[in-house]
């Protein structure tokens, strides 16, 4: 069982969870949790025990030095922290490493806290490689459990069959709780699959404003991204296969994006910078 800490009580709160490993290319997904932690400043609130789902020696703890002299133990789980935002809104992060056993017993063990604590709604983030060129906006696919709400959000529907990880299994069970979910999934392009991955995550993260109706503080990331994108151009430059096979990319991804869907693209873009230009 989840044991909370001090939680006050919750006004319409929404989750927002990422987890590590497999659903988590390029570290995009967990990268926007790490992001909001620090930005937001959260208050941990729970963790799972990670006995219970976790194999040690195929997800290993990790020893660290705290003050330069006092070596602890970091055990590899799953995290529960908390933040009421300046507009009253109360959001619950979750950042998770994705589980080596007993799937559905962590699903329920999660499904049962987000009930304990009133969540109706939960926001799922996940990254996956794909033929995406590096060069433009990173494409984010989504699926909600509410009819209608991925083209309220402008995305692109996804359309994946196949195996699943743990956030495909998480969805499910939130589905059959009966709570409103929404997945967010960027696309990591397959030749620079190293993390970080700073452009994915920042697409991510605008997703999640646009749904929490927030603006979150960006910090570093929008330079990082740049920076990313530059660092990738110039090794692309460096071999003539590579830089081919993105030119093919760019073609491909154009010549499918209708002038319209990049006008509406523009159009919220626009309208974000303003946002950030008056939070009021």
């Amino acid at each position: 069982m989840i044991e909370l800490e001090s939680v006050p009580e919750l006004v319409d709160p929404v989750l927002v969870a990422a987890f590590e490993g497999w659903n988590d290319a390029g570290e995009a997904a967990s990268g926007v949790i790490a992001h909001l932690e620090s930005t937001w400043e959260a208050v941990p609130v729970a963790e799972l025990d990670p006995d219970d789902y976790y194999d040690f020696q195929v997800t290993r703890p990790i020893v660290e030095m705290s003050d330069g002299e006092t070596r602890g133990i970091t055990w590899p789980t799953t995290r529960v922290s908390w933040v009421r935002l300046p507009n009253g809104k109360d959001v619950v992060l979750l950042h998770g490493i994705e589980p080596n056993m007993r799937w559905r017993s962590f699903c329920r063990e999660l499904v049962g806290l987000m009930l304990e604590l009133e969540i109706r709604n939960v926001v799922l983030l996940g990254a996956l490689l794909a033929d995406a060129p590096h060069t433009r906006p990173v494409p984010v696919t989504g699926a909600a459990s509410e009819a209608g709400l991925v083209n309220t959000l402008h995305l692109e529907p996804a359309r994946y069959e196949g195996p699943t990880g743990i956030l495909g299994v998480l969805q499910d069970a939130c589905a059959k709780a009966d709570l409103d979910t929404v997945s967010l999934w960027a696309a990591v392009p397959h030749y620079v699959a190293q993390p970080p991955s700073p452009k994915a995550t920042l697409a991510l993260l605008r997703r999640v404003e646009d749904l929490l109706d927030v603006t979150v503080p960006l910090g570093e990331l929008p330079e990082e991204a740049r920076a990313w994108e530059h660092g990738v151009n110039e090794l692309a430059e460096e071999d003539s296969e590579v830089a081919e096979y993105v030119r093919t990319l760019e073609e491909q991804k154009d010549a499918t994006e209708l002038p319209e869907a990049s006008g509406d693209a523009i159009a919220r873009e626009f309208e974000r910078y303003l946002r950030r230009r008056d939070p009021g």
